[in-house]
């Protein structure tokens, strides 16, 4: 049975910037990151021993009420509701903070306290890896929802090589990569899985003798990357 935790453990990363933040925006200010927000979402997602999704943690800030509270709906909210995912802007902790001031909330609580405010859980569907006669090999996939802002650093950022014309909107694989890291192959590819509807990010991961941990590393450098281009991740799931 697949153990699942939040997503990394104080210990395991020295990095003091490990939730993923958004703004909130009135709809007047155009998703401008340097406006005031309304509020803004902070999440985790909740990763099993072998880094598939099994839920999303979120604490949401409002400028009105002046407070936090648990948040699952609005992490649902803006993976489903187009028009409210288009006020929605991924930012880092530090443009978070500045944002948090800006509004009247002071000094960014730290992260620890952010996560004592994760009280309900947004669970998302889960189920075993299925058997696809490949051993030795994990097939993952990272979805998201939304439409990329600026495809060309998503493309940098994660070294894709084009495989079909980005601004064709028939285009299925844009562009794919590999590497080696800790003894393992890794082959990623990115998708539009229909114009307008949604991206993802495929990643097959021939496992060697080498630790685990760079699994988890890489589809969370990637996720992040790409989460910065205005598509916000959905799920991480596993089909072998």
């Amino acid at each position: 049975m697949r153990r699942c935790v939040q997503e990394l453990g104080s210990d395991e990363v020295a990095d003091d910037a490990l939730l993923d933040y958004y703004l909130i925006l009135a709809e007047a200010d155009g998703g401008d990151p340097g406006a005031p927000p309304l509020g803004i979402l902070v999440e985790e997602f909740v990763l099993c021993d072998d880094y598939t999704a099994a839920a999303i943690d979120s604490a949401e800030w409002s400028a009105a009420a002046g407070a936090w509270r648990s948040s699952p709906a609005s992490s649902r909210d803006i993976r489903t509701d187009a028009h409210l995912r288009a006020r929605v802007t991924a930012v880092s902790r530090h443009d978070a903070g500045r944002a948090y001031q800006a509004g009247g909330g002071g000094e960014l609580p730290q992260e620890a306290e952010i996560r004592a405010l994760f009280r309900e859980r947004q669970p998302l569907p889960a189920a075993a890896p299925l058997d696809l006669g490949t051993t030795g090999s994990r097939h993952y996939r990272i979805l998201f929802a939304g439409e990329p802002r600026d495809l060309g650093s998503i493309r940098s950022a994660l070294r894709l090589e084009p495989v079909e014309d980005p601004a064709d909107p028939l285009a299925r694989v844009v562009g794919t990569a590999t590497a080696t890291a800790a003894g393992h192959d890794f082959t990623w590819e990115l998708r539009r899985i229909g114009p307008g509807i949604a991206w993802c990010l495929d990643v097959t991961v021939r496992l060697g003798t080498g630790p685990e941990a760079p699994i988890g590393e890489l589809l969370r450098h990637h996720r992040q990357a790409i989460r910065g281009q205005s598509l916000i991740p959905v799920t991480i799931e596993r089909f072998a």
